[in-house]
């Protein structure tokens, strides 16, 4: 695999070359391919953090195998490039957090992917379950599991026309302000990385905060789509998750690592509707449950497990399988 130069920003829906990881692709079998990544050693966003910058951010292996669905669509199963991609489900785990251990240099990647499931017809396949082993070394850093879909641009314009007419909103959406949280509560240094609310405890334990969309973050927002991104949904579960797990003593601190998630996006997460993120009570040795709920609708849900970068602590178990939402 060569880890030369990036992949064409096109092929994985990027808009800056610098939020590109993937630098090759090659299919080895009729349904499996290697994909080659380049990992930053410092990420404005990924490796924003209150502790030392030793680890990569298993969210950031986690885009990585993102940015492979699409070569995987548009390469090898001649999907058109500008056809619009539904993220349906995610889920992931760290097998040992010491293999995303940050080196000297930029950290290369290897992704094995394969095709686990078609949908559609024979036909006509209009979407995939990609499972894919992300090994850094010798070593597994990461396994993920991704369904999603597509659609012709024509037809994404009038399912989201109809859906926003629905909900008696304009054609074009613009961003709900409002405050965000104290930075070092989510373990990070920069405020623009912060994409909630400050969180609410309830007399149960539950936590509630708002989902902030910042459409201008050249991370999160790397070009203009007229939803929230399902990365920034697991984000905002990601943040809230660990103001309850630290509050619970569950963790020691909010630099906690995601080393599992299963998520389940349901409908689009409009970013002019309130969505308020929801942390159910932090049990010892069981998953911390989450949900993004807009007016009349659940978003999305996940199940989260985090543990302190050193092993003293964790919460959460990793669960269930993941299906709709947004790339």
């Amino acid at each position: 695999m060569r880890f030369t130069r990036t992949l064409a920003k096109e092929l994985v829906h990027r808009a800056a070359v610098a939020e590109v990881f993937l630098t090759d692709a090659e299919r080895t079998g009729e349904d499996e391919l290697l994909l080659a990544a380049q990992l930053p050693r410092r990420h404005a966003y990924y490796h924003d953090t209150l502790e030392p910058r030793t680890r990569h951010d298993p969210l950031l292996l986690l885009e990585a195998c993102r940015q492979g669905i699409f070569v995987v669509a548009h390469r090898y199963l001649g999907v058109p490039l500008g056809h619009k991609f539904l993220l349906r489900a995610v889920e992931f785990e760290v097998p040992d957090p010491t293999a995303l251990s940050c080196g000297d240099l930029p950290t290369e990647a290897v992704i094995a992917v394969r095709i686990e499931h078609r949908f559609g017809t024979r036909a006509a396949v209009t979407g995939l379950r990609l499972r894919f082993t992300c090994t850094i070394g010798t070593q597994e850093a990461l396994l993920a599991r991704i369904d999603y879909s597509w659609m012709p641009p024509g037809d994404w314009t009038r399912l989201r026309a109809r859906q926003r007419a629905a909900l008696g909103l304009p054609d074009v959406p613009v961003a709900l302000p409002g405050p965000r949280v104290d930075p070092a509560l989510v373990g990070r240094r920069d405020p623009a990385n912060t994409v909630i609310s400050a969180p609410r405890t309830a007399g149960d334990g539950s936590r509630t905060a708002h989902l902030i969309v910042d459409t201008t973050h050249p991370a999160l927002y790397d070009h203009w789509v007229d939803h929230v991104p399902g990365m920034l949904e697991l984000e905002a579960f990601r943040q809230l998750a660990l103001t309850a797990a630290v509050a619970a003593g569950a963790v020691r601190a909010p630099t906690a690592l995601p080393v599992g998630l299963t998520a389940r996006f349901r409908c689009f997460a409009e970013m002019d509707l309130p969505l308020r993120c929801r942390t159910a009570p932090v049990r010892p040795g069981t998953d911390i449950a989450c949900t993004l709920r807009q007016p009349g609708a659940v978003a999305a849900e996940a199940r989260i497990r985090l543990a302190d970068p050193h092993g003293s602590g964790s919460a959460g178990v990793l669960a269930g399988r993941a299906a709709h939402g947004a790339v």
